[in-house]
């Protein structure tokens, strides 16, 4: 029989247990990483106030959202 140490048995419980939630944590992981892209027709540049901004809706006018001015792309 093997002889060990009660310090010896207690990092050996405390190294498995460790162990065990790593290993559950990288296998339960739902959202793998993913490439986020932008394209470039989503993206506004505000003609009054210069600000750039997001507007994913496929429209030829947005609507500025510091200033509220309306913008056209070109």
């Amino acid at each position: 029989m093997i002889s060990i140490d009660f310090s010896q048995a207690i990092a050996l419980y405390i190294f498995i247990f460790i162990d065990a939630i790593l290993i559950f944590w990288i296998f339960s992981r739902k959202q793998k990483d993913k490439d986020l892209t932008l394209d470039a027709k989503f993206i506004w540049f505000c003609s009054v106030c210069t600000y750039t901004y997001i507007n994913t809706r496929e429209e030829a006018i947005s609507t500025c959202p510091r200033c509220g001015n309306y913008n056209k792309k070109n």
